[in-house]
């Protein structure tokens, strides 16, 4: 079942912008203009950046490095917890074998 996209009204410093989109991810579009709105004030009110579109091209570069940075802490930590994952794992199934065969 398809589902049809719908307007959801965003504010973008002072600016209302009309997007479409399903009706089942409005309430995270709303949550991600707030904080685009939130972040681009930000960048505006330091004062260092003036006109929409430099603020707009710093918020946006400051999103995609915290973006970036996160996915590599993610993978570090992944490749940190995966090896004591499978280390408990192979432990577990040893326990259930030697379990198994108590049974017998």
């Amino acid at each position: 079942m398809s589902q049809e996209n719908t307007p959801v009204v965003i504010n973008i410093l002072d600016k209302e912008y009309r997007v479409s989109c399903p009706e089942d991810e409005h309430e995270a579009l709303l949550e991600s203009a707030h904080y685009l709105n939130t972040r681009m004030r930000e960048v505006r009110d330091a004062g260092k950046v003036i006109g929409m579109d430099r603020i707009a091209i710093m918020t946006a570069l400051n999103i995609a490095h915290e973006l970036l940075s996160c996915q590599q802490r993610t993978r570090e930590f992944e490749d940190e917890v995966e090896p004591q994952l499978l280390s408990l794992q192979d432990k577990i199934e040893v326990i259930l074998d030697n379990s198994r065969q108590l049974e017998l």
